[in-house]
């Protein structure tokens, strides 16, 4: 690794008040008015009010899809149809352009936003595999080229944000993007940045860092739910100087994962990795869709012969 500036000390952020908290009420909610009886209206035939259709009420109206099985979570496409766009680098400012993926249909509504760096001295095409299978559950997805294929982590922290606000704001699927239902992931360098990004935004609903690198080990400050993937044969960003201590020093009581590859190595998340890509889905529909069906492949801890070892706050409900 080449020398890189001393990190920035940055003040403590205090996490403002989240949309997920009342959300979460809304099976609470529901359960209340069934038991008062005031859960189902009187109608004419079933799912009808003098003889006009009724759709029913969704506990959770951020829920997209149906309802996730192993085989769905694990499967290379999700049940969603999507498409891609090309952004060029000279129609954007703040990372250098980068490839869209996301949903074609908008009848469930609009959908979570994720954004996702490379490494260093990688291109967009280290993680593109990541795009179409994510979108395909229901996100709108981007994976960026960052300015410098040199640039060091917080400038990749910063281009992710920079990315998930175009989404949201100026991008020609905006119309199709929750702009407070954002968040970042990132592969190395582009992991750690998605720790500077979590830690500068704690709006942020998610954070996947991917067998991170960032000389900041300390993140005691970021409240934004984070998911540590590390390899346990990194030998680029080993686990004992990376994603174990980045994992350590988040708050205890943040919804938190550590996630380390059995016999895995740094690159392990470049190319299409079931565990990374089913853990992945269930961390973001968990925390950007509040999809607390997604709760059962994160809460007891999964174990199997392709992890290493996981750690977690469970339960995150």
């Amino acid at each position: 690794m080449p020398p890189v500036p001393a990190p920035q000390n940055r003040p403590p952020r205090i996490r403002p008040t989240r949309r997920r908290l009342p959300r979460a009420l809304h099976p609470l909610l529901a359960l209340t008015l069934a038991a008062a009886g005031l859960a189902a209206v009187p109608t004419s035939p079933a799912g009808a009010r003098d003889g006009v259709p009724v759709a029913p009420l969704a506990a959770n109206p951020y829920e997209r899809g149906p309802a996730p099985t192993v085989a769905s979570i694990e499967a290379t496409r999700g049940p969603f149809a999507i498409a891609q766009t090309t952004v060029s680098a000279s129609s954007v400012s703040g990372f250098r352009g980068g490839t869209i993926y996301y949903p074609t249909s908008t009848a469930e509504g609009t959908f979570g936003a994720v954004a996702i760096s490379p490494g260093f001295t990688a291109s967009q095409s280290s993680v593109a595999w990541l795009g179409p299978r994510l979108a395909s559950q229901g996100f709108v997805v981007i994976t960026i080229d960052t300015l410098s294929v040199y640039d060091q982590p917080a400038s990749r922290g910063t281009q992710l944000l920079a990315a998930v606000d175009y989404l949201a704001n100026t991008s020609t699927v905006r119309t199709r993007v929750d702009r407070n239902r954002l968040a970042v992931m990132g592969h190395s360098m582009g992991g750690g940045g998605s720790l500077s990004a979590a830690n500068a935004r704690p709006s942020l609903q998610a954070a996947i860092p991917l067998t991170g690198w960032h000389t900041v080990k300390n993140w005691s400050s970021v409240r934004v739910p984070t998911l540590v993937v590390g390899a346990e044969n990194d030998t680029v960003a080993p686990v004992s100087s990376h994603s174990e201590p980045f994992y350590t020093s988040l708050p205890a009581t943040l919804d938190k994962a550590y996630l380390e590859l059995n016999t895995a190595s740094h690159s392990a998340p470049t190319s299409p990795n079931v565990t990374v890509a089913k853990y992945s889905i269930s961390w973001l529909k968990r925390f950007v869709d509040d999809d607390t069906r997604y709760e059962q492949f994160l809460c007891p801890a999964p174990r199997g012969s392709a992890i290493e070892e996981y750690r977690d706050t469970c339960p995150h409900s």
